[in-house]
């Protein structure tokens, strides 16, 4: 069996970046299901993309772009406007102890723009001036974002609202 080169390298993507791609879309989702969805539909738009990747940076920030993308589109779609979950609570794909549990419900609070950047700082390591080209804001505005989805954060985990 011969593999293209968009099946090789999704192939690579998916071991090198999967994990990040699906941490990313359930800290969207707060769904496992959805979380799955969006993971199937960004490495079905790399193979079906013929964008020529300069570097492994440029890839992760394609994928991380198109991730984002795919999370705004869900929630911007028809279907996902009507429906109801018929558990609230949802399953998270690891075990986690009460202090991270209440801090990923927190998080799950906050609004898309705030739990984005919190995400792509801590969790994925980005620079705010990575962050900056990739989200297309200048720096000050990320770090701005940044410094109020903290603030939000603090007050959500001290028992407040944001």
């Amino acid at each position: 069996m011969v593999l293209s080169r968009s099946e090789t390298l999704a192939e690579q993507a998916i071991s090198q970046y999967g994990e990040m791609v699906y941490r990313l879309a359930f800290s969207h989702t707060g769904s496992r299901q959805d979380a799955d969805d969006i993971y199937q539909e960004v490495f079905l738009r790399l193979v079906r993309c013929s964008t020529a990747f300069e570097d492994g940076e440029h890839l992760r920030a394609w994928l991380i772009r198109v991730t984002i993308n795919c999370c705004n589109s869900l929630w911007r779609s028809p279907w996902k406007r009507r429906t109801v979950p018929l558990v609230q609570v949802e399953d998270t794909p690891v075990e986690m102890g009460p202090e991270l549990a209440e801090l990923t419900e927190a998080l799950g609070r906050l609004s898309s723009k705030d739990r984005t950047v919190i995400h792509l700082f801590y969790y994925e390591d980005l620079s705010v001036a990575q962050l900056s080209r990739l989200l297309g804001e200048r720096e000050s505005t990320i770090r701005s974002r940044l410094t109020r989805a903290r603030q939000r954060l603090k007050q959500l985990l001290e028992g407040g609202e944001a």
